[in-house]
């Protein structure tokens, strides 16, 4: 099963692979012994008319560091990674039931991901492989490279270079072993489980371990194994596998042009190895096959509405537990086996623990299917929305862009197509504070991560703005239309012990242009934890404690309802992080509403 805990928010679309074997005889899976399967002429049959679709994701490696540079292909459409390793493409060419999505930089091994496209924004991510030699080998003369742990591929000495002519000389050998046991391989195995078997018909597949191998010749050139030559390879089996692993096993190897799996030979168990006999090379894939359908499952809670970024697994009694997050409609896609009921569980972030908020046994299916699940309200978790809006530097609408918020340990990120965002999600009662970042897909220009606290069950953000040139800001709204954005002449100050307020204060003073944008914040800060949550500042209470806002429009202290939230308080030179909303009055008695943002370098 996954390690929920570990598993951050990388695996954003769902395909259920298969962990547990009961048979190795081909297409002995559920429904395999049913009526006659009816099989399409040409395998693209299966993918359903084309649809256009919107993609987000990110590229990262193994350290799960982002790649930035990474050229992703969907149909004819093309797009790189920016800084953060993210990529946007929308209005792509896919098929209703298939998506293929190709990662490629040089030092990488060929990345991609294929999915069952969902009607919202259909988020993956991919974990390249670097391009390391284990070895090299010569034309002409038989070799076997072998990598530390056990896998091993034989040559005959025969090479092509693409065009199929002849290659002479070093052969640069680039191999990597994928384990089912490593939490890791679904983000770095090619295209998901999804095959196409000698018959042309499709499976969804049950691996015990891939071999990846790439040859590049003495100049770079892309090489293979010449025509009527063959290689052996040797796939190990992990130890937790072993006791379930069927004597011999079908081999498949990845399509990279089309995107899935094809049958092609099988391999024998020797020991703790499958050894089999390729004739060209690609990812090879050790698999039982099984027939499959898939299903959308669509989250939601009590009163209908649907609840995204929620982790949900399928659990098969006979094929193991795969899972995904739920996109912003709520929905997560993917091949489950047909003809068995399954156990799906709802899990919130791991921050709140690894129990399920929810479990049902849903199916079996027969063919596909789309249900709706219904999560029951839990005093533990809150329900919030996260809003906003994103500007370009030029004070724009950005229309190509993203918003990634971070939560405990785990970031999710959403698209931004007309300056506007929304995120929903759950969070725990003891956790109330999040950062939020926004990137300017088009102007390579992104905010900093400003450190925010919900106000539930909606946190206004207000404007957020791409420079990454401005250190730092004062930004507010007023009565959701009027905005002031103050970037210069910034002065923060903190006391510890004022005379002005007979304790421990806070000042913050923007002079915009000094008429109709200014801006002083001063306070009463807690003498025992600074940062917290605060309201108006009664001055003529020696022990109260609080904020005041003194700008431009004049806000009057009463019927002042603003709420202050100080999430950062940083040393000298460091950030101070505060968000404020509420209503108030101005010096004419006028009912007003304010939201805004102070992320501002402390001087003293």
């Amino acid at each position: 099963m996954i390690n929920i805990k570990k598993f951050p928010n990388l695996i954003l679309m769902l395909f259920f692979s298969l962990l547990t074997i009961i048979s190795c005889q081909k297409d002995d899976g559920p429904g395999g012994g049913g009526p006659q399967e009816n099989i399409p002429d040409t395998f693209s049959e299966y993918f359903g008319n084309s649809v256009s679709r919107n993609f987000l994701g990110n590229v990262i490696d193994t350290n799960k560091n982002p790649i930035e540079g990474v050229t992703i292909t969907i149909g004819n459409q093309t797009a790189l990674t920016d800084s953060n390793g993210v990529f946007i493409l929308n209005n792509a060419t896919v098929n209703e039931r298939f998506g293929y999505i190709k990662a490629e930089k040089t030092g990488y091994i060929h990345g991609s991901r294929s999915v069952v496209p969902s009607n919202g924004t259909n988020k993956v991510t991919i974990m390249l492989l670097e391009a390391t030699v284990v070895g090299t080998v010569s034309s002409g003369t038989p070799e076997t490279v072998t990598a530390n742990d056990g896998s091993s591929v034989s040559f005959d000495g025969n090479f092509t270079k693409e065009d199929g002519s002849p290659y002479s000389g070093s052969v640069d050998v680039i191999m990597h072993h994928l384990d089912p046991a490593d939490e890791d391989m679904p983000m770095q195995m090619p295209g998901m489980l999804y095959a196409e078997n000698e018959e042309g018909a499709e499976r969804m597949l049950q691996t015990l371990g891939m071999l990846a191998v790439e040859l590049s010749g003495s100049g770079g050139e892309d090489l293979n194994l010449a025509e009527g030559s063959t290689s052996e390879i040797k796939i190990p089996v992990d130890a937790s596998l072993m006791g379930i692993a069927p004597a011999t096993i079908p081999l498949w190897y990845f399509d990279e042009v089309n995107g899935y799996w094809k049958e092609e030979g099988v391999a024998t168990l020797q020991g703790n190895m499958y050894v089999g006999t390729v004739s060209h090379f690609s990812f090879w894939n050790c698999d039982i096959p099984a027939e499959a359908i898939t299903l959308c499952v669509t989250v939601t809670d009590e009163d209908n509405n649907t609840l995204n970024n929620l982790y949900v697994t399928i659990t098969s009694a006979t094929f193991g537990t795969r899972g995904g997050y739920a996109n912003d409609n709520g929905e997560v896609c993917g091949f489950v086996p047909s003809d068995e009921s399954l156990v799906l569980n709802v899990y919130n972030y791991n921050v709140c623990g690894e129990n399920a908020l929810h479990t049902e046994t849903v199916g079996p299916f027969s063919s596909d299917s789309n249900i709706t699940v219904i999560v029951p309200d839990n005093p533990d978790i809150i329900q919030e929305t996260v809003v906003g809006t994103f500007n370009t530097c030029d004070d724009n609408a950005v229309t190509d862009g993203y918003v990634q918020v971070t939560y405990g340990n785990q970031s999710f990120t959403d698209a931004v197509t007309d300056g506007t965002f929304e995120v929903n999600l759950l969070r725990c009662n003891e956790n109330n504070e999040f950062t939020i970042k926004g990137s300017d897909y088009v102007n390579l220009q992104t905010t900093d991560s400003i450190s925010y606290t919900f106000t539930t069950p909606l946190t206004d953000i207000g404007v957020i703005t791409a420079c990454n040139s401005i250190t730092e800001f004062i930004q507010y709204t007023i009565d959701g239309e009027t905005a002031f954005f103050i970037s210069d002449n910034i002065t923060a100050n903190f006391y510890t012990d004022s005379p002005n307020t007979n304790g421990p204060s806070l000042d913050i003073y923007g002079n915009g242009d000094g008429q109709t944008t200014c801006f002083y914040l001063f306070s009463r800060l807690d003498e025992t934890s600074y940062e917290g949550t605060y309201d108006n500042l009664d001055w003529n209470d020696i022990n109260d404690t609080g904020f005041n806002i003194s700008e431009c429009i004049g806000i009057a202290n009463t019927n002042n309802n603003i709420i202050y939230n100080l999430t950062t308080l940083g040393d000298v030179g460091e950030y101070i992080d505060i968000n404020f909303s509420g209503s108030y009055e101005d010096g004419n008695g006028g009912s007003h509403t304010i939201t805004g943002t102070i992320h501002v370098l402390r001087d003293n």
